[in-house]
């Protein structure tokens, strides 16, 4: 089992400051589709013994400099050894052709960042869990489903990018005809992309500023992700994904056992948040006539809209998930 070289900048690239608590490195792990995936260390410093460990990804079509290293350094700070992955085909991760997305490669991702953290060193391979942001979120809780070695999961501000690829947002566009129109589109592109020999891109999220009569959550994603959260290499800041990169999740649901996981689930969303019912309605199929109920949660935040959970240290709940991964 070999790595592929990959090209990684060492400077600090980040969309928030570097702590003085923590060390940071970059590291590299394979996955089982061959593709090798580039990773940020964040290390508690001086810290002695084995330690639990976080992995962490999303959102969908961000990179680590953004959100998820947020997050894994904050978490670093509280004792935890952390990594923030690059999914595969994205970021400085390895995988061609270049903005793909997969249920089943992306949940490979999280089992192939276990595989990493229950072999290094520094870690206690019995007390490894994962967060999943926005449409990572689903993605942890379908890895969490299937691999028993996650001790403990939160999904953050998640999407079921099942649901929405399929229904569109709000289930708006959940019927069969819809459905069938935009296969008709998409297998239309295909042919033609492949006529061409090479792909298009579907497009990041809106230019700022944003105009006045486009939906609320447009406008905060763009304030994100091309403003105060910009990334050269996010697809969101840019041009967002392959034009046919999220096909595949138009008939895959990928939270189908979530009510087997046995065990630990923490579910966050801001009641403001655009996407709220998709956090509501996992939890309800998590639970619903499940055994494993007594280490669910669903938390709530009065006021907090979809990007309130991206890079809001007041709204993030930190202290909650410190308890809550404390207890694997």
């Amino acid at each position: 089992m070999k790595t592929a070289d990959l090209i990684m900048t060492q400077k600090w690239d980040k969309t928030f400051p570097k702590s003085d608590k923590v060390d940071h490195s970059k590291v590299t792990f394979i996955n089982r589709y061959g593709i090798t995936l580039a990773a940020d260390m964040y290390v508690p410093k001086n810290s002695d013994g084995k330690l639990p460990a976080i992995a962490v990804c999303g959102p969908f079509g961000a990179v680590k400099e953004q959100c998820s290293g947020l997050y894994a350094q904050t978490m670093a700070q509280r004792g935890f050894l952390t990594i923030a992955f690059d999914p595969s085909f994205t970021g400085e991760s390895g995988g061609e052709p270049r903005y793909m997305a997969s249920p089943d490669i992306n949940t490979e991702d999280f089992q192939a960042a276990v595989d990493f953290l229950s072999n290094c060193d520094k870690v206690d391979p019995e007390r490894i869990g994962i967060i999943g942001i926005c449409g990572w979120g689903g993605m942890a809780l379908n890895a969490a489903a299937i691999d028993t070695r996650i001790k403990a999961t939160v999904a953050s501000t998640m999407y079921d990018m099942t649901r929405v690829n399929a229904n569109g947002y709000f289930d708006s566009e959940d019927s069969e005809e819809q459905r069938y129109e935009k296969k008709l589109a998409l297998n239309k592109l295909r042919t033609a992309e492949y006529a061409k020999g090479e792909y298009s891109r579907g497009g990041g999220c809106v230019e700022l500023p944003v105009p006045d009569d486009m939906p609320f959550f447009v406008k905060d994603y763009s304030e994100y992700y091309k403003g105060r959260a910009y990334h050269e290499r996010s697809l969101n800041s840019n041009e967002g994904w392959n034009s046919i990169g999220c096909m595949s999740f138009m008939n895959q649901p990928i939270l189908k056992y979530t009510n087997e996981i046995r065990s630990s689930v923490l579910i966050i969303h801001g009641d403001k948040a655009h996407s709220c019912y998709f956090g509501r309605d996992a939890y309800a199929d998590m639970t619903k006539d499940s055994k494993y109920t007594d280490n669910k949660e669903l938390m709530i935040i009065e006021g907090a809209v979809h990007t309130d959970l991206y890079d809001n240290t007041e709204v993030i709940p930190f202290d909650k998930m410190e308890s809550f991964f404390n207890a694997m």
